[in-house]
């Protein structure tokens, strides 16, 4: 599993691996170093940013790195898509939050801040397994 940075981790970064933490029987490889920033200036950076996603089997795309790092976010996207691996975006918190056009384009799916949702898409987007998930809804009959 990938997770998309710009050499740092954030409350979002920390979450995805709180969400993939918290699943049952689900088990994955973080294959992301954040913290092992080359030295070299950008293709430098590509190149180690491409070691990182070779044997990812997915990749998850934080919404919040393109504000500040859209150059970057859009590299590991279009090198996802190039490598044939699928892309998951996670949702932007917030009512008003809009995705830009040009990430989600690059997006296989887009999920909502939910671990069960993360999860399933990981499944069904990079293992191709369907999730057996029903929600029991109660009710009282007055």
């Amino acid at each position: 599993m990938f997770i998309t940075h710009a050499w740092e981790t954030s409350d979002e970064y920390l979450r995805i691996f709180e969400y993939l933490e918290s699943a049952r029987n689900f088990f994955y490889k973080n294959l992301a170093e954040p913290d092992k920033a080359p030295a070299g200036g950008k293709e430098a950076d590509r190149e180690e940013l491409r070691r990182q996603m070779a044997q990812a089997e997915a990749i998850i795309a934080l919404p919040g790195l393109y504000q500040k790092h859209s150059e970057l976010l859009l590299f590991e996207l279009a090198f996802a898509k190039a490598s044939d691996k699928p892309v998951i975006l996670m949702r932007p918190f917030g009512a008003n939050a809009v995705l830009p056009k040009e990430i989600t384009s690059l997006s296989d799916q887009i999920v909502d801040w939910d671990g069960r949702a993360l999860v399933d898409a990981v499944k069904a987007q990079a293992r191709h397994e369907e999730s057996n998930r029903w929600d029991t809804i109660e009710f009282k009959l007055d």
